[in-house]
């Protein structure tokens, strides 16, 4: 249980934030502010922001199960995407050139690249892929906090009847949520998730800190050691037997890493809001330097969880954790659970609380972003276009304010009824995949080819999401299904091995998605193009460029190591220092993934090698680099902030900035059809 201690932890910083999110309300007069923060964020503002919106709890929890089965093997082959990684972060790609279209979201780049008919069609498809995704985030998060809280399962309502506790969990964060998503849009969100995130940042500190203490790592090595030949959470050579979270699963997670670059709209506002693109830009390279506390926050308690749970030091409040999921009757309520509580367990009174706090704050800077991006989709992208009379800014902030709203009830009642029954990872693959599978390659067609057309982006999306939704219907209804092909088919081994379960899992139905997208956008395109489109226009440069966006056009003529890494003529010398920083250290440890992957092959490492190489790799290095960049970003946050609020009172709300594409605008562009 929570002492008293803990909750104060908990609610005095709550307070806090939720009174500046109030304050926040009289700056957000328009749609522009609403929609994007008025394009007014700083680097370290969107940095902080954006990654506490990745410490969403359901996001945690979805590692936790990954770890649970997999330990530190999928992080070793997960470096073979660092290449792929860097070329995305310090070139921008992708990231840039969205940013220069000064879209508010991604359906209206295609309506603007492509046509107002198929800006309503990827809406509908991207608003219905997230708000599914979004449907279990409410009841993964409120079973969280019940069973990290250590309250009860049930509550008994004057004796009449009883309820769920997580369901009126969901109703208190919810609202919180709420509050500060409906005061002033994303400039109230990128605010508050800015200052949750410096917030956390000390606090994680203290955390981590505190399981240094509490935890020796020969009792990580001997817990983790435990694992079935196969299935090693330590030695990425010894997985054979792993079913999902396998090479394979890395090598697609590769492939849709450059393809499902900014596809995915959950935090949709945050490519938008920055000041200018190369703020966007190096916003994004920041965040690998504020991604290692998080990576060092995933692994330090998911080892010292499995080691509470695992080790006989602590097989009395093992023991006690055991007791409490067998009242849990769905088995995979009991995989999500198993972590949060021994966590709870495990840490002491005042560190219990200011991780409680970490995961509140995260919480809400990933419900409310998730909540405002596919509310505002749903109007930009669906309602708006059947509008035949523009909006005043009033009215526009209103009905947006209604659809957030509305996201929020509807994930409510889903997460209360829908019942979960695989891993959250593989959750997220089959909905993401319905807008996911075709919109990369009409995203990167869009930006960088001027010969892709519509006709190309039909094609590639219709049999993106035809086949993702294929795949999810051949998967619910596989029990069904399986008994009538195997009498066409009784001799069938693809069949007779699979009796229960569609055998191809998410991962792979979206890399067939991707492949078959991809050949016919180049395809159809091809053979439909017959004017090229005017790229200049789209991405306001030379004739066309905005003053307000203060950043020259590059154009690279030559090889250069520094066109390489993606500096250019924007670059200050500070910024020069930070990319070449996350280059080297991003190259260097991936020359070491090279090295011992070699080594291994011709003479492979010990258990308790591998065991030290974590040791230092995951926890120790990190702890000790998180303690710099905790300085580095509040220093930067707090800049940030005080330049922001600067701005706004000087700041001009365009009425016409509402996110629709006007007719004229668009015309001068050139229509390929």
């Amino acid at each position: 249980m929570m002492s008293w201690i803990d909750w104060a932890i908990v609610l005095i910083p709550l307070i806090a934030v939720a009174c500046i999110a109030f304050r926040m309300q009289k700056y957000s007069s328009g749609v522009a502010e609403f929609m994007a923060g008025g394009r007014l964020a700083g680097r370290y503002l969107v940095c902080n922001a954006r990654g506490e919106m990745g410490m969403a709890v359901v996001s945690t929890v979805a590692m936790f199960e990954l770890f649970y089965e997999a330990g530190f093997t999928i992080s070793w082959w997960q470096k073979l995407t660092v290449p792929l990684a860097l070329f995305v972060a310090l070139t921008g790609y992708i990231i840039y050139r969205y940013r220069e279209t000064r879209a508010m979201t991604l359906a209206q780049f295609f309506e603007i690249r492509y046509s107002k008919s198929f800006r309503l069609f990827a809406g509908i498809l991207v608003f219905a892929s997230g708000l599914l995704n979004y449907g279990i985030f409410p009841a993964v998060s409120a079973r969280f906090f019940v069973y990290f809280c250590g309250l009860p399962q049930d509550l008994n309502i004057a004796g009449i009847t009883t309820i769920p506790t997580f369901s009126v969990v969901m109703v208190i964060y919810l609202s919180l949520a709420l509050i500060m998503t409906l005061t002033g849009g994303q400039l109230t969100v990128m605010v508050t998730d800015c200052i949750e995130g410096m917030l956390s940042l000390v606090m994680l500190m203290i955390v981590l800190t505190a399981l240094m203490i509490i935890f020796d790592w020969s009792q990580i090595q001997q817990a983790l050691s435990q694992a079935p030949p196969g299935k090693s959470m330590l030695n990425p050579f010894d997985i054979g037997s792993a079913k999902d979270f396998n090479i394979w699963y890395v090598l697609i997670g590769m492939m849709g890493s450059v393809y499902g670059v900014m596809a995915w709209q959950g935090s949709h506002a945050f490519n938008s809001c920055a000041k200018n693109a190369h703020e966007a830009k190096m916003g994004a390279i920041l965040g690998t330097w504020r991604g290692v506390t998080k990576g060092v926050m995933i692994s330090l308690l998911a080892i010292c969880a499995v080691t509470y749970l695992k080790h006989p030091d602590f097989a009395a409040g093992a023991a006690n954790i055991q007791e409490i999921l067998n009242q849990i009757s769905n088995p995979q309520i009991q995989t999500q659970m198993r972590m949060p509580l021994a966590i709870n367990f495990m840490l002491p009174v005042a560190i219990k609380g200011m991780m409680c706090s970490i995961m509140l704050f995260g919480l809400l800077a990933g419900d409310s972003s998730y909540m405002h991006s596919w509310g505002s989709i749903f109007i930009q992208d669906i309602v708006l276009p059947f509008k035949k009379k523009q909006l005043t800014p009033e009215q526009h902030i209103r009905i947006l304010r209604w659809a957030i709203v509305g996201v929020a009830v509807f994930g409510f009642f889903f997460s209360l009824l829908f019942r979960q029954t695989e891993y959250i990872l593989m959750f997220f693959a089959l909905t993401g995949a319905i807008f996911l599978g075709g919109a990369g390659s009409i995203i990167a067609g869009g930006l960088y080819w001027k010969k892709g057309t519509t006709a190309g982006a039909w094609a590639a999306m219709i049999s993106g999401s035809g086949l993702a939704v294929s795949g999810i219907i051949l998967q619910q209804c596989w029990k069904t299904i399986h008994p009538l092909l195997l009498q066409f088919l009784p001799n069938s081994k693809f069949l007779l091995d699979s009796p229960n379960k569609f055998p191809v899992n998410g991962q792979v139905m979206y890399f067939w998605t991707m492949v078959t997208s991809i050949l016919l956008y180049i395809i159809v395109s091809l053979l439909t193009c017959r004017k090229d489109f005017n790229m200049e226009k789209m991405l306001h440069r030379g004739q066309y460029a905005i003053a307000d966006d203060q950043v020259k056009v590059v154009n690279v003529k030559k090889f250069s190591w520094s066109s390489l890494i993606g500096i250019d003529e924007n670059f200050t010398f500070g910024d020069k220092a930070i990319s070449i920083s996350v280059f080297g250290w991003t190259m260097f440890w991936w020359l070491v993934f090279v090295v011992v992957t070699v080594w291994n092959l011709v003479s492979p490492w010990p258990l308790n090698w591998w065991s030290l190489y974590w040791k230092y790799y995951a926890v120790i290095i990190p702890l000790a680099i998180g303690m710099i960049t905790t300085v580095w970003f509040i220093w930067g946050g707090v800049l940030d902030l005080r330049h922001l609020f600067k701005n706004l009172k000087v700041y001009k709300p365009d009425d016409e900035d509402d996110g629709t594409v006007i007719k004229e605008a668009k015309a001068a562009i050139g229509k390929d059809s």
